[in-house]
């Protein structure tokens, strides 16, 4: 038994990160200490001055552990990555661990290019962001692309350069044709750093550039160039009316505020890049008590910056946070230059924390409503269900399965999981089919069935005999339901394998009309009458399609991919060892395909001709 008063005395005057676990040895809350002794020892003592929230998970508490680290510095980072790992009930968790995209400007290439990355790496090259969505990034570069006629092709340069006829943007002047050597390496970079100067938001000084250049073109009497920086300059006019000059320090800063509700609280974080709003975005926070805005906020910002790519000069935040300083250690040495944290009271910082502060109130109160809206259809949608179906239970989990295939060539088949009427992508799975030849819908919903629940028996063996741990048990968990896209024969062959396996399990089909949509649900009997505007119908129609989708992607996948390891022995030079060969060494037809021939060249027995013939095959 463990002695928790005993382990108390024991315990060391070092910093570190503590673990709590509770009586099925779950770890329910990692904190760090910049001294273990004094920390963990608090609380166990009186607990009239701790939170509903900490003496709730005192009494949960049977045992802990604890790691002695060097510095309280490296506690932070330990404490930060063990959350992120086990993710622990009595922690504040962020629920959105995102990693923003970033438009890449490849300066440390002697030829330019723009691309979109998650990634921030210190290669020479130039980051701007972070966007809130790719589609963001994706208008700003096809903008660029717009703007200065940059190439858009995957040419090497200069290796490439004179090899083949300028495309078609060459043509429509939507491109400056480097491939052809019309512009000098100077120039072309020159353009670059243009780029890098409009994503920085000084538009100012590039049209006063760009006018300069107008100017000069036309004193030269080369008018179809002055006609196009005139363009040039008005594009980017255009956008820069849009954008909105919200702190006139013109440095980066992330503006961090919230709104906390009865049950979640909504963080919101204004990303500036040189004084403008380039991005906000919202995060919804599970464990978060209102009458903890330190705690919060402190749970916030580890979480939130331990992932992030880019750490901005400033963090302005709505409250302050424990260990401030020691914060900002760990985030200047992430950043590699001083990161500052401030907390307004007054001034033009306080403004901006208000306006954030007040769009977290509006988003969480969106949130909200939409949550309430979801636990009604979840309720109704299951009610109905377990009626018309007459279930014994709500159907809470319910699995639905589909069989793809073309003439019974790489059939496959797929599961999808409906939690509380939601789907829950993480415990989808996908099957090739093994032990099934040509077009056999029911041998292979059999074999796809007979996988997945003879799992649950091993898991279930493996877990009694101690070699698997069951939080990543991957088909423990049964349904209540099980759902066939198909007709009364699906579900009789779905049924001989429940059966087969002593599962008490209920079984149905869903069956689709004329226009192959969903008309209703079946057993081998019997069709039940499901009014279709009832939200049964709704959530039936949703798993079906949902089964559907996955189903015949997987399919189009697999086809696809056999399809080019075949083309692979069209090109000159390879044959069934040399296509091995690569994709032993690539692993998959999408890194052949953008691998140099440098890169081709070091597959065991590929050539330089061959690797040149690869590298055309795919980018003439």
């Amino acid at each position: 038994m463990f002695d928790i008063q005993e382990q108390l005395k024991n315990l060391p005057d070092k910093p570190g990160v503590y673990i709590m676990k509770d009586q099925e040895n779950n770890i329910i809350y990692i904190g760090k200490a910049k001294i273990l002794k004094n920390r963990v020892r608090q609380y166990f003592q009186s607990s009239k001055n701790h939170s509903p929230k900490v003496q709730s998970m005192v009494s949960n508490i049977a045992e802990f552990e604890y790691i002695v680290t060097d510095s309280e510095l490296e506690a932070l980072v330990l404490e930060c990555n063990l959350i992120k790992k086990h993710r622990p009930k009595y922690n504040v968790l962020l629920k959105d661990d995102k990693h923003y995209p970033y438009i890449k400007i490849t300066l440390n290439e002697e030829y330019p290019r723009v691309l979109i990355t998650r990634r921030t790496e210190k290669d020479g090259a130039k980051y701007f962001g972070p966007y809130t969505s790719t589609t963001a990034v994706r208008e700003t570069i096809d903008l660029i692309k717009k703007v200065f006629w940059i190439r858009t092709c995957k040419k090497v340069f200069p290796r490439d350069i004179g090899k083949e006829r300028p495309c078609l943007n060459f043509h429509i002047k939507q491109c400056l044709a480097p491939c052809q050597g019309n512009i000098n390496v100077e120039s072309y970079r020159q353009m670059f750093k243009d780029i890098c100067t409009f994503l920085d938001g000084k538009q100012d000084m590039l049209i006063e550039k760009l006018t300069k250049d107008m100017n000069d073109a036309s004193q030269r009497l080369d008018f179809e160039k002055a006609a196009s920086l005139r363009d040039k300059i008005n594009s980017i006019k255009q956008i820069a009316e849009k954008q909105k000059i919200i702190s006139s320090t013109l440095s980066d800063q992330d503006i961090v505020a919230f709104a906390a509700g009865e049950a979640e609280t909504c963080v919101q974080v204004f990303f500036i890049r040189g004084g403008k709003l380039i991005g906000r975005e919202h995060f919804i926070l599970d464990g978060a008590s209102p009458l903890e805005r330190q705690e919060t906020m402190t749970s916030f910002i580890k979480q939130f910056y331990n992932s992030a790519s880019y750490i901005p000069k400033e963090i302005v935040l709505q409250s302050d946070i424990d260990e401030a300083s020691i914060i900002e250690s760990w985030l200047t040495g992430k950043r590699g230059s001083k990161v500052y944290i401030t907390v307004p009271r007054k001034g033009e910082k306080q403004k901006l924390i208000q306006m954030v502060s007040t769009n977290a109130f509006e988003t969480l109160q969106q949130f909200e409503r939409k949550i309430k809206k979801q636990k009604h259809f979840a309720q109704s949608a299951l009610t109905e269900l377990m009626d018309a179906l007459q279930l014994k239970k709500l159907p809470l989990r319910i699995e639905a399965y589909d069989i793809s295939n073309t003439g019974g060539a790489e059939s496959v088949g797929a599961m999808v999981v409906f939690e509380n009427a939601e789907p829950s992508n993480h415990e989808y799975r996908k099957f090739k089919i093994k032990s099934v030849k040509g077009p056999n819908d029911y041998e292979s919903i059999k074999e796809v069935l007979f996988r997945r629940l003879k799992r649950v028996k091993q898991e279930q063996k493996q877990i009694e005999e101690g070699t698997l741990d069951e939080e990543k048990a991957k088909f423990i968990h049964l349904p209540d339901i099980v759902l066939i896209d198909g007709g009364k024969g699906h579900v009789h062959a779905a049924k001989e394998i429940v059966n087969e396996l002593g599962m008490d399990i209920p079984v149905f089909g869903m069956v689709k009309n004329d226009k192959h949509r969903t008309r209703g649900i079946v057993t081998e009997d019997v069709e039940f009458n499901i009014p279709i505007h009832s939200n049964a119908f709704k959530l039936a129609a949703q798993i079906q399609d949902e089964v559907h989708r996955v189903a015949i992607s997987y399919h189009r996948n697999i086809r696809g991919k056999k399809i080019l390891v075949s083309e692979l022995e069209s090109i000159s030079g390879i044959g069934a060892v040399r296509r091995k060969h690569l994709m032993e060494h690539f692993k998959s037809i999408e890194k052949i395909k953008k691998a140099n021939t440098e890169e081709l060249e070091k597959v065991q027995g590929i050539d330089k001709k061959t690797a040149e013939n690869i590298y055309e095959y795919f980018h003439d």
